[in-house]
């Protein structure tokens, strides 16, 4: 069997014991509460970071409160995720909001939205402290779902991807078959590409047999787990398709509210600790392996030209509009974001030094 087919049935669904098995506490005396949480995750780093949220939950309990992490697709496909937390056919799911912005445009500003000059780090800073949470939980109570969710894990941002050559212009995107997900499917199709959502089992084997000719996923370490070197060796980071996303965990509303005080801030608490765990365990993760793929995998790795990323701000601009003039929530939401942005930003672009300098001083 090679290497690719080994890859890919370990991505679809071979960890499913395996994630049954991390999660089990080490006190498991059956007086406890178990919580069965599915992941939008087949395998891979995702995996292991939902893992990681649910020892941290399981550790800090005791064992009096489990979380039990059950793979992609091991009750419900992931399009079916937060339907089935709504109605307690799972207790929690882990994903990202991205995966469900067809009920609401608005959902994709929690992860895939503009970037108004900031990153996740800050994207969690208006969630947590500038009122994102409270808008999150009005459009709960606005689409009528039945579920709590906590966001977690700032993400990098996602490199434009993988093509069949390398990418100098926007002129070169136009008309290229493109797999992403969220309103950035909106913002690329502004650009002139023809965009299909897949999820991300799917993305190698489709660009592999012609379906699409260039595609992102999210970092090099879940690239490679995919195989993408195996269909591109052209690679392209930095980009604003996707530039501040993070992980959204969502509860059924009525199974986390009749948990204990103390169970429900274990679960608050170990979300804010997981903020950091991911932050550094993950960076360290892609910066390796985004070695070896320039190194082992001979990948030529390239920085998105500025005049792409231009114009990709010029589509963010032209979509958020549109959808702003039709939402009025959306537009709220927005709003709220872009007056957080402009004064944190402000401050940090005033206050930080110019690290790439300092970086290039040494290793330039």
């Amino acid at each position: 069997m090679t290497d690719t087919l080994n890859r890919r049935k370990f991505l679809r669904g071979s960890a499913v014991a395996g994630a049954a098995a991390l999660a089990t506490p080490a006190i498991a005396d059956g007086h406890g509460t178990t919580l069965k949480m599915q992941a939008a995750w087949g395998g891979g780093i995702f995996l292991e970071n939902a893992q990681s949220f649910a020892a941290r939950v399981n550790e800090m309990s005791g064992g009096s409160l489990t979380i039990e992490v059950l793979s992609v697709d091991a009750v419900v496909k992931t399009s079916q995720m937060q339907d089935a937390v709504h109605r307690g056919v799972l207790d929690a799911a882990h994903y990202v909001s991205a995966y469900w912005y067809g009920k609401s445009k608005a959902a994709s500003l929690f992860g895939t939205g503009p970037c108004f000059g900031w990153s996740s780090q800050e994207m969690l800073g208006w969630i947590h402290a500038g009122g994102g949470q409270e808008l999150f939980d009005e459009l709960m109570e606005n689409l009528r779902l039945n579920v709590v969710s906590f966001f977690n894990s700032p993400m990098p941002a996602q490199p434009l991807g993988w093509f069949q050559e390398e990418i100098t212009d926007a002129s070169q995107m136009n008309g290229l078959k493109y797999r992403t997900v969220g309103l950035a499917a909106d913002v690329l199709l502004e650009m002139g590409m023809s965009v299909v959502q897949l999820p991300g089992g799917e993305i190698q084997p489709a660009m592999k047999s012609g379906l699409i000719d260039a595609a992102e996923f999210n970092n090099p370490t879940s690239d490679r787990d995919f195989g993408m070197q195996d269909v591109s060796k052209h690679y392209h980071l930095a980009s604003y398709h996707q530039s501040q996303e993070c992980f959204e965990v969502t509860f059924n509303k009525d199974k986390f509210n009749a948990l204990a005080d103390e169970h429900k801030a274990i679960i608050r608490n170990a979300s804010m600790a997981e903020n950091s765990g991911f932050y550094w365990g993950n960076t360290k993760r892609y910066s390796d392996d985004l070695i070896k793929l320039q190194e082992s995998d001979g990948v030529t790795v390239y920085r998105t030209p500025d005049s792409v990323m231009a114009a990709q701000l010029e589509a963010w601009d032209t979509v958020a509009n549109r959808i702003a003039e039709d939402d009025p929530f959306f537009a709220k939401v927005m709003e709220s974001q872009k007056a957080y942005a402009k004064n944190v930003m402000n401050y940090l672009n005033l206050n930080q030094p110019d690290y790439k300098l300092a970086y290039n001083h040494y290793f330039g």
